[in-house]
């Protein structure tokens, strides 16, 4: 991995930014998913379509992904919650440093070391493997059923010291873990997404988001053509819909009837992508 600080133009037209787990990736016992990754991955290519993996994985848990599900290798990674993106180029990922002062703008001088020192004390939380901690990234296991409780009261102490960070929660949906993150004020995965449509000079209107949980609620309403694939929850997908209606433009939300990779293919289809 290297770093760039190059302020260039980037050739994007056709866009496609995708989660990977539960939407690109196919699911276990779905061949069809396998299939169509294979073809998604060749009409992609062929199609000049410029792929942005959106994830909360870390870059080495990203390219262990690429390999061990055979996924095309994308253009640009958006990872760790949206505080790292990663452009592909000459056989390597570089670290985007123009979004690394972004974030730097936002947090100040409030490092996540001194943001760790705040919560030190705090024994309900276990932190994360030091390869899923970032710069502006702070993760911590917790229990499951705490996760809605710790989330408000470390809402509460960060705005009482006026800390520049917001906290995220969610449960692990692979092994039950409660998960908690600590990011900049604002920053999400689809704020990392918003910055690298203007760094890239790229209109909403160019791209398509897929997705499958409600951690790309966000990104799904943030004015992208929009996939939701079959094995959404049907409660994501009709808050997504629900949006889509009321600003008039259900012509740029797919609804896939097929799972993960096999409904990503058929969004591409449908908005002519590929």
């Amino acid at each position: 991995m290297q770093t760039t600080n190059r302020q260039r133009s980037f050739p994007v037209n056709k866009v496609l930014a995708t989660d990977l787990d539960g939407t690109l990736i196919p699911l276990d016992n779905q061949p069809e998913n396998a299939r169509d990754l294979s073809l998604l991955g060749e009409q992609l290519r062929s199609n000049q379509v410029t792929l942005t993996f959106v994830t909360g994985r870390h870059l080495a848990s990203v390219e262990d992904a690429i390999k061990q599900h055979s996924l095309p290798t994308p253009d640009w990674v958006i990872c760790d919650v949206g505080t790292s993106i990663y452009h592909h180029e000459q056989g390597d990922f570089h670290l985007a440093n123009p979004y690394v002062q972004h974030l730097q703008s936002i947090v100040g001088e409030y490092s996540t070391k001194a943001v760790r020192e705040k919560f030190s004390t705090w024994n309900q939380l276990r932190p994360q493997e030091e390869e899923k901690q970032g710069t502006f990234k702070l993760s911590f296991y917790c229990d499951a059923k705490e996760v809605e409780t710790l989330v408000a009261n470390i809402r509460s102490t960060l705005g009482e010291h006026d800390i520049p960070y917001n906290v995220i929660g969610s449960v692990d949906p692979f092994n039950g873990d409660g998960l908690i993150d600590l990011l900049p004020a604002n920053v999400s995965k689809a704020h990392a997404l918003q910055w690298w449509t203007r760094h890239t000079g790229m209109a909403n209107e160019e791209a398509v988001f897929a997705g499958d949980s409600g951690n790309d609620l966000a990104a799904m309403t943030a004015g992208y053509r929009t996939i939701v694939v079959g094995n959404a929850d049907r409660a994501l997908a009709n808050t997504v819909r629900a949006h889509f209606e009321e600003c008039q433009q259900l012509e740029r939300l797919y609804l896939a009837e097929k799972t993960a990779t096999s409904g990503v293919l058929a969004g591409c289809q449908h908005f002519g992508l590929l």
